[in-house]
């Protein structure tokens, strides 16, 4: 009789698993950079990415990201580690970003040369990177055996206006003029396809272009009678489908040309498309169409507004389909169309030219 020898135990060493594999993009990203500053008998690389794989939305990560190099490039500046900074120095970060010129690349210079000749930190940027260094604190308290006081927490931070946008909105028919150029002429049919998809999908289905980017072909099916898109909320985590009207499905299936398996909008050799082309496609085709320049996030912004310019709009159901979870998020996307359209200016101003011309000679 043949006898089964038991299989060796496995070293432990054999089986251990660096935990900062599982880490995602911006984490990974972030603790590459500061690992070259600090080295590794620091703990900051670590901990500092930690905390942005901490956080749930892929666009959380991007952003507390982006704000904590800002924050961590002032601290070493000023000749402080970044986990030693007390309110004093914090407080000095806030005028810092309010007075501070910002990286610019150099027209005619270097590849990737960069100087402080922009502009001082938009009120947003600055409440993102105040935001982001308060949030690293709370995280340290948090895993510190002793606690870590936040030396943010009597910062000030800039005044957020929630009902207003820098963005240009579009109407229905500008919508129209842009899709027209994106379906109609880039000299590459391919090009041309995937671009008219894309914003097909994006204005139609209410989405955040990082959502969008995130899906796959094999995330396309069919639900009670709906052509769907299963997507990852990039807020809160879980999966969502979002039907796809026809004149969309239409558009990414010429775009796909029978293709079953990939990224759903993917470059020419098959990999995942970024934000940054996005936005160049979004530049070039507004330029194209004689409009106002901005990005991907305009979309989703026209979307809601125009759905809720509906004469039978119901605004519960614009809202799931947004994917907001506050109804007054939905509601400040309808007030820039009732600050614009509903403007009392506009009927004097034509009661005061009416007057004007009868009483021209």
């Amino acid at each position: 009789m043949t006898t089964i020898e038991p299989a060796p135990r496995a070293n432990l060493s054999t089986l251990h698993r660096d935990p900062r594999d599982q880490w995602p993009e911006h984490a990974r990203k972030l603790y590459d950079f500061l690992l070259e500053i600090y080295g590794e008998d620091d703990p900051l690389p670590t901990l500092a990415a930690s905390w942005i794989a901490h956080q749930r939305s892929v666009n959380t990560q991007k952003s507390y990201a982006r704000g904590f190099r800002v924050f961590e490039e002032f601290a070493r500046e000023h000749g402080s580690h970044p986990m030693a900074v007390k309110f004093l120095l914090a407080d000095t970060f806030r005028m810092y970003l309010e007075n501070t010129p910002t990286w610019v690349r150099v027209k005619g210079g270097r590849r990737g040369e960069m100087a402080r000749t922009g502009k001082p930190y938009s009120d947003a940027s600055r409440a993102n990177a105040l935001s982001a260094a308060s949030s690293f604190f709370g995280y340290l308290d948090k895993v510190s055996d002793d606690g870590v006081k936040n030396p943010f927490d009597a910062v000030q931070r800039p005044y957020i206006d929630p009902d207003y946008s820098p963005t240009p909105g579009y109407t229905e028919e500008e919508w129209a003029r842009f899709l027209a150029v994106a379906r109609d002429e880039h000299r590459v049919a391919a090009y041309r396809k995937r671009a008219y998809a894309l914003l097909l999908v994006l204005y139609t289905c209410c989405l955040r272009i990082d959502s969008l980017l995130n899906a796959r072909v094999e995330d396309l099916g069919y639900d009670r009678g709906h052509r769907v898109l299963l997507l990852e909320k990039v807020k809160g985590g879980g999966r969502k489908q979002k039907p796809i009207p026809p004149v969309a499905w239409d558009a990414l299936q010429e775009y796909l040309d029978g293709r079953t398996t990939g990224w759903l909008f993917c470059t020419a050799s098959g990999g995942q498309l970024d934000e940054p082309a996005v936005w160049r496609l979004l530049q070039s085709l507004a330029k194209r169409a004689g409009l106002p320049l901005r990005g991907p996030h305009g979309t989703k912004v026209d979307a809601i507004t125009h759905a809720l310019a509906k004469k039978d709009a119901r605004p519960d159901k614009v809202q799931r389909w947004a994917d907001h979870k506050d109804s007054r998020t939905t509601g400040r996307y309808n007030k820039r169309k009732e600050l614009m359209d509903d403007s009392p200016g506009y009927s004097i101003g034509a009661d005061v030219a009416g007057a004007l011309e009868r009483g021209s000679p």
